[in-house]
């Protein structure tokens, strides 16, 4: 270390410090072999068995993940300036990977990606809507959320407030309560209203982000929607788990002969016919409220032919290593499904949002589906999500979405 430390010293096993050496930022519980008291949400010097500084981050007691880290250099001084010039990083990135248009709409900050341990900050036009779920970044959050205000309005960005959407069980096992609400921010007043109106690849949304699932809107498929989009003028396409409507909005604008848009809630087809009707397309399309694990197996026996380009972009079906069997057997379920119902020559895009599900593992589940279904796969495009949620390579946790599309033949 090439200054005095006056932070906690935190002592780590063998395998932590291998972690930590190949660029993952966290420390579990079981890593920590000693150290200094420290309290939650402070900063931590983590080192060594024989004392080699490693990093500092944050620590929290309650948290299996002890320590997340936001810097391995000895030399950072973690002050204002610090996290300014943090925040101005990632917001030049989005200038340098995003089309202009598309930083209305974008993901300002994506946690460990960014080096923001625990923080998303996605922007819908003018509101900005945050989720915290890490201790250490919940304590700095009122700093953060001003530099972050003033760089963008300095840019010439028009931000009328920050919507807090930590209303995530998520931050129940840091020790933190659940909220939602604005956040009071440099005096200004606060919105009055939970939804606002977006663009994206040139169809409006009406987002609750008060209200809709995660921050109100998934912005990581925007570019995959186009893709889809791409390949679906003159073809009867059927957008399962639609949610919103948004790869059923970007079809029908890119001339789909016909739409039909299904979704297990209710409420989520009541805003995707809101958004069809708002974007002019309800014309060339129709809404269904119908859990897709019943539909596809009935349209299969009754309706084959009835589409020729099939979207599945279901929710994440596991959320842990424990339960990685089930989904795959989901998955496997759903691909087999509209596998059965596509003539040959048909499309078929689908996805995996879940981190668990591996590139890999996902592969291998729609080849076994293919095979179920005694059909051939030609691959078109295989994605990820969306830059403004940029992968590093050694954090796994941040590569999540895979995205396929295929002719079947």
């Amino acid at each position: 270390m090439n200054q005095e430390r006056s932070y906690p010293k935190l002592t780590v096993t063998q395998k932590a410090e291998r972690g930590i050496l190949s660029g993952h930022p966290w420390v579990y519980d079981t890593e920590i072999t000693g150290g200094d008291p420290c309290g939650d949400g402070e900063l931590a010097d983590v080192v060594g068995r024989r004392g080699t500084y490693l990093g500092t981050g944050f620590f929290n007691s309650h948290s299996k993940i002890r320590v997340r880290l936001i810097s391995r250099n000895a030399n950072d001084r973690f002050d204002e300036a610090f996290y300014e010039r943090r925040l101005r990083y990632a917001w030049e990135y989005r200038k340098a990977v995003l089309r202009k248009e598309d930083l209305d709409c974008c993901r300002i900050i994506f946690g460990e990606a960014d080096f923001f341990p625990g923080l998303t900050v996605d922007r819908f036009e003018n509101i900005l809507v945050t989720q915290t779920l890490s201790r250490g970044i919940e304590q700095i959050k009122p700093m953060l959320f001003r530099l972050l205000h003033r760089i963008l309005t300095e840019d010439g960005q028009k931000i009328d407030g920050i919507y807090e959407r930590n209303d995530s069980g998520l931050r129940n096992l840091e020790g933190m309560e659940q909220g939602r609400g604005f956040f009071p921010l440099n005096g200004l007043p606060a919105p009055d209203s939970g939804t606002t109106v977006i663009r994206e690849n040139g169809i409006e949304y009406a987002v609750d982000f008060a209200n809709g699932q995660k921050t109100g809107f998934f912005l990581d498929q925007k570019y995959n929607r186009r893709a889809a989009a791409k390949i679906s003028r003159g073809k009867r396409v059927l957008d399962c788990f639609t949610d919103t409507g948004s790869f059923a909005l970007n079809a029908a604008r890119a001339g789909a002969e016909q739409v039909h848009a299904v979704d297990i809630s209710e409420s989520a087809i009541a805003m995707a016919r809101d958004n069809a009707r708002r974007n002019g397309l309800s014309d060339r399309m129709s809404f269904e409220a119908v859990n897709v694990f019943d539909l596809l197996p009935s349209l299969a026996e009754n309706g084959k032919g009835s589409y020729d380009f099939v979207i599945l972009d279901p929710p994440a079906f596991t959320k842990s290593r424990k339960t990685v069997a089930n989904a795959s057997r989901g998955y496997r379920e759903i691909n087999y499904r509209a596998m059965k119902l596509l003539p040959r020559g048909g499309y078929l895009a689908t996805c995996s949002c879940s981190h668990f599900m591996t590139d890999e593992l996902f592969r291998d589940v729609i080849r076994r589906a293919a095979a179920d279904a005694q059909v051939s796969l030609r691959q078109i495009e295989a994605r990820q999500q969306a830059p403004d949620h940029p992968i590093l390579w050694n954090v796994p946790e941040t590569s999540y979405l895979k995205f396929y599309l295929f002719q079947v033949v």
